[in-house]
C-alpha cells in the first residue's frame, strides 16, 4: 500500500469517536461525512483546496446534481468501483436516481470509516447494503 493510502487510513481512524455535527470538521469535537474527508485531507496535505459552501441536510436533493462527486473530482483521482483500495474515498447514493450524498473512507477491503447523523464517527463493515449504494470511488492524490 502506498504511503498516502497508509496515511489516509490512519488519519480516518483517528476520527473514530468524533460526534456527528452537521457541517463541522473538528476532530474530537464534531464532523459530518464531508467534514471527515476534509479533516483527512488537511492531515495529508495541509489546507483544504477549496472552502465548502454552507449546505442543508437535503442539499443533494435540492440541487438535483452530483455536487459532491463534482467537488471530489476537482481534487481527488477517480477510480473504478471494483478497484477501490484502503485509503480511497467512497461516495454513496441513498437511492437509485438520487445524487451521491454520503462519504466514507475505505480502511480495509471490507471496512470503512464514516460519520452519520445520530452517531459518532465509526469503523463499520462495508456490507452488501453499502456496496449496493456505492456510486463513486476516488483516491487521494499522491504527493
Amino acid at each position: 500500500m502506498s504511503p498516502i493510502r497508509i496515511a489516509a487510513v490512519a488519519a480516518a481512524r483517528r476520527w473514530i469517536g468524533t460526534p456527528y455535527r452537521h457541517q463541522a470538521s473538528v476532530i474530537g469535537v464534531g464532523c459530518d461525512c464531508l467534514g471527515l474527508v476534509r479533516g483527512v485531507w488537511r492531515e495529508l496535505y495541509g489546507s483544504e483546496p477549496e472552502i465548502a459552501p454552507a449546505y442543508t441536510p437535503d442539499w443533494a436533493e435540492a440541487a438535483g446534481r452530483e455536487a459532491l462527486a463534482e467537488a471530489a473530482s476537482r481534487h481527488l483521482v477517480p477510480r473504478a468501483l471494483e478497484d477501490a483500495q484502503p485509503g480511497d474515498v467512497l461516495l454513496f447514493r441513498w437511492r437509485a436516481g438520487l445524487p451521491a450524498k454520503h462519504a466514507a473512507i475505505l480502511v480495509e477491503p471490507a471496512r470503512m470509516v464514516h460519520a452519520h447523523d445520530g452517531a459518532a464517527v465509526a469503523e463499520v463493515a462495508l456490507t452488501a447494503w453499502w456496496r449496493r449504494r456505492l456510486a463513486v470511488v476516488f483516491a487521494f492524490p499522491e504527493r
